[in-house]
């Protein structure tokens, strides 16, 4: 088995579908390579039904050419297929994404079954495609994630991912607009108008849309607030230097009401103290004085609202950063499942709490401004992702030497001619450096513990003076 829990010849059937430029029907179609299918397709159930099922899912759609979601290229890599468990895997995987009723009690089991297959190779495709650094494939990768959780076929609407709307629905609430809309663009829209593409003959029931609403306003939306690069501790990033990449963000779902304005304290990432070595490290925190480990409480978002997928699965956002010139992953992707503030009130309304998300990655080893995209993704929600420019600038080392030595002057000594120009601006003489009245203690200390040799100093001085 690999890292992701998947057989390493299925691994290596993966690894021969990459492509650089594969699409998310690409990815479906290298998921049916998987020999995990042949357990759940044995025998008989590789060939059985097969044709019927192929007839369903290439049945004319209601909004796509097919019934199943393929687009013309993923229709002729099925037919090119030779019968079996490949064939009937990919057949049943475009079913589940076109929620396309098979009207067949074994072949709607094998449809349910398919996908949480499909969704733990996929897994694996995505760290074979992180190894490459390509940034396309990694992207069509964590799409298919969500394509499969949804049961949505790529391209589709994300409309989709809510109660009671089929594709003839999503239609028609979309009108002739030629992009989809979003789940936030739908909920932002005003009331009276929202409910009046939603709601009607061969529409929506008054019932259903009250469920609509109620479901979209509840989705974790992570919004980015802002992003941006430091140095623990210092002023200055400097070339090879350790950079924490820092993103705040909101959770605040479609439609939300009466959201507060940005506190801009929130935004500020305070460093930790010079003494918490496990937070500069970005370690979990070691025991306290008593050897026990300090209580954590890291805030677990709600499980995905997945009706399709036959699991229960927590979301997972993605952050990382590319190259858009040469389309080349520059940070490979830091993946969080956990937020360190509540995201709901006991009674289920957002908080709009501030989170923030950290990565640590060393910077470019010249000085320069550096131009990323940053990644925000959710592996679990189509429509949910982020996508900004964010610059890194990274200083010459002499910068940060000059602003150090700035730092290490000391204050004036009281009979040097700086003390004696400070006591006459300020009619008092100047502190003493803590450092030089350390040493004046541990001089004392010394003198204390050596009283019985300085006795035996003076009485030899007072015979030398007799004499």
């Amino acid at each position: 088995m690999s890292k992701e829990k998947v057989l390493i010849e299925s691994a290596n059937n993966l690894f021969r579908e990459y492509e650089e430029d594969i699409t998310e029907g690409g990815v479906v179609g290298a998921l049916s390579t998987g020999l995990e299918f042949e357990a759940a397709l044995k025998g008989e159930k590789a060939e059985s039904g097969l044709g019927k099922l192929e007839s369903r899912i290439l049945a004319p759609g209601a909004s796509n050419a097919y019934a199943g979601g393929l687009a013309e290229k993923d229709k002729l890599k099925l037919e090119d297929l030779e019968g079996g468990v490949r064939r009937k895997a990919l057949a049943l995987l475009w079913a589940y994404l076109g929620r396309v009723d098979l009207d067949d009690p074994a072949l709607e089991q094998a449809k349910l079954e398919a996908a949480p297959i499909a969704h733990a190779l996929n897994a694996s495709f995505g760290a074979i495609s992180l190894a490459f650094g390509v940034t396309a494939p990694i992207i069509s990768s964590y799409k298919t994630a969500q394509n499969l959780i949804q049961a949505v076929p790529p391209g589709a609407s994300p409309l989709l991912q809510l109660p009671h709307i089929t594709p003839a629905i999503a239609q028609a609430i979309e009108g002739d607009s030629r992009t989809h809309l979003t789940l936030q663009e739908y909920m932002s829209l005003p009331e009276t108008y929202r409910r009046k593409l939603s709601v009607g003959k061969g529409l929506l029931t008054e019932a259903e849309y009250k469920t609509v609403v109620s479901v979209a306003t509840q989705l974790p939306r992570l919004q980015v607030e802002k992003g941006f690069f430091k140095v623990t501790g210092e002023k200055y990033i400097i070339p090879s230097s350790l950079v924490s990449m820092v993103v705040k963000g909101r959770f605040i779902p479609p439609g939300s009401e009466n959201i507060p304005e940005v506190n801009e304290l929130d935004l500020e990432d305070i460093d930790p103290d010079e003494e918490d070595l496990d937070a500069l490290l970005g370690r979990e925190k070691s025991g306290g004085k008593d050897g026990k480990k300090p209580e954590q409480k890291p805030v677990q978002p709600p499980l995905a609202y997945a009706p399709y997928f036959t699991k229960d699965y927590s979301p997972r956002w993605h952050v990382f950063l590319t190259d858009s010139k040469q389309g080349k992953v520059a940070v490979p992707p830091f993946t969080f499942t956990t937020f360190d503030q509540p995201i709901y009130t006991k009674d289920g309304k957002p908080t709009f709490n501030m989170q923030t998300l950290k990565a640590q990655f060393q910077a470019p080893p010249q000085a320069g401004h550096y131009t990323f995209v940053l990644h925000l993704i959710c592996d679990s929600y189509v429509g949910f992702d982020t996508k900004m420019e964010i610059t890194l600038v990274v200083d010459e080392a002499s910068k940060a030497e000059e602003m150090g030595s700035d730092d290490d002057i000391s204050e004036p000594d009281e009979d040097s001619l700086a003390g004696q120009m400070h006591a006459l601006k300020t009619g008092a003489p100047p502190p003493q450096k803590k450092k030089k009245a350390k040493q004046i203690e541990e001089s004392s200390d010394e003198e204390s513990n050596t009283e019985g040799e300085v006795e035996d100093t003076s009485e030899t001085d007072t015979d030398t003076d007799e004499e």
